[in-house]
């Protein structure tokens, strides 16, 4: 089942939680919706449900509006982050409570609703607790009944409203990369919210950046991370450091000077330098870099992240080198970003960006492509 979202906006008591939203999903895709608390994206979420109305814009179930249509007839499956799960009921009556309450012409027979049971509790890997109640398993197994449960009705559309929130970060982590191949195994069409950057990025074909009620870009993990169109996607999708810097003559200049950057087909005035910790190069002093005092040093894993303290504004900057680096606090490091997003201060204009670098010594060459 496809489903398009058309110029939707949702009101409550006179404040817009949704704005203008539009986007359209393919039958069998999975899609994210990422952003921080007060985005709008659960307040979507529960508009495809239809547990709440869109004050303008329609919502089409296969090219059929949905406005008109309740929950049941949307025949949608909804997994909670809390499983909402009956805890006087097993596990297997969990699963099968959707198709129980059914009636009339859509009454499914008790034979019928423990056949498919089991058969979703084998495929949720849950075989032999059908018996057990929900207090009797763990947070990951209670929203692995959720998930079944949702399945079982054999839903148009598949919402799931931050499904690991509740889980730590082991856990989460395992049922990631088990929903993936539970999605790909049955092919519904797949819509999830969350605020974790890494599971959308990991679980998701799209991933639908919003802010303020508003989508600020719609991507595949690659685009979101890699080709950001704005500093607040760029900002909130992974780490990143940005300065303020002004273009002159095609060239990036960070205070009083250039930093050996082209600025591609940014005009001349004030933008915005964006770059990841892990993106630069270190270099051993310059005429036009970027250089800081080190605020402070901590080890990550393989590698090792610095905090600076750059330009006579002392403004933050954090960089990534290698573990044995010879930082020490208040020491000096200079380096230069190799792969960047430059932001102008004019909104028309697009984003600039690296093609590519080449990395080792102060000359590095740079191919400038705008998005």
């Amino acid at each position: 089942m496809d489903l398009s979202i058309r110029n939707v906006r949702k009101q409550f008591d006179g404040f817009a939680a949704l704005n203008d939203v539009s986007l359209n999903i393919a039958s069998g895709e999975l899609i994210a919706l990422l952003g921080p608390s007060g985005s709008g994206k659960t307040t979507l979420l529960r508009l495809v449900a239809g547990l709440d109305q869109p004050t303008d814009g329609q919502i089409l179930f296969g090219g059929e509006d949905a406005s008109l249509k309740s929950v049941q007839e949307r025949n949608i499956g909804f997994v909670f982050q809390s499983y909402a799960l009956f805890r006087h009921m097993t596990v297997l009556d969990n699963i099968g409570f959707g198709l129980s309450v059914r009636r009339g012409t859509s009454k499914v027979p008790t034979a019928e609703i423990r056949r498919r049971s089991l058969e979703l509790l084998d495929l949720v890997q849950l075989s032999g607790l059908e018996k057990r109640y929900p207090h009797q398993l763990s947070g990951g197994q209670r929203q692995r009944v959720a998930l079944a449960r949702a399945l079982a009705i054999e839903p148009t559309v598949l919402l799931l409203d931050e499904p690991f929130g509740a889980l730590d970060a082991k856990v989460r982590r395992e049922l990631r990369s088990w929903l993936r191949e539970i999605h790909d195994r049955t092919g519904h069409t797949t819509v999830f919210v969350t605020h974790d950057q890494e599971e959308a990025l990991e679980l998701a074909d799209r991933v639908v950046v919003m802010s303020q009620g508003q989508i600020e870009q719609i991507g595949t993990p690659d685009d979101i991370y890699d080709r950001p169109t704005s500093p607040f996607v760029f900002s909130f999708i992974g780490e990143s450091s940005d300065l303020p810097v002004r273009i002159e003559d095609g060239q990036i200049w960070f205070e009083d000077r250039p930093i050996g950057i082209p600025a591609g087909k940014v005009p001349d005035g004030p933008a915005t330098l964006h770059f990841r910790p892990h993106d630069i190069e270190l270099l051993h002093g310059c005429g036009g870099c970027l250089a800081g005092t080190v605020v402070s040093s901590r080890r990550m894993a393989g590698a090792r992240r610095i905090e600076l303290s750059v330009g006579a504004g002392h403004l933050s900057a954090e960089i990534e080198v290698p573990a044995d680096h010879p930082s020490v606090a208040k020491g000096r490091v200079a380096f230069r970003p190799t792969r960047w997003r430059l932001f102008s201060a004019d909104p028309n204009m697009p984003p600039a960006a690296d093609a590519g670098a080449r990395v080792g010594d102060n000359r590095v060459a740079l191919a400038l492509t705008g998005t």
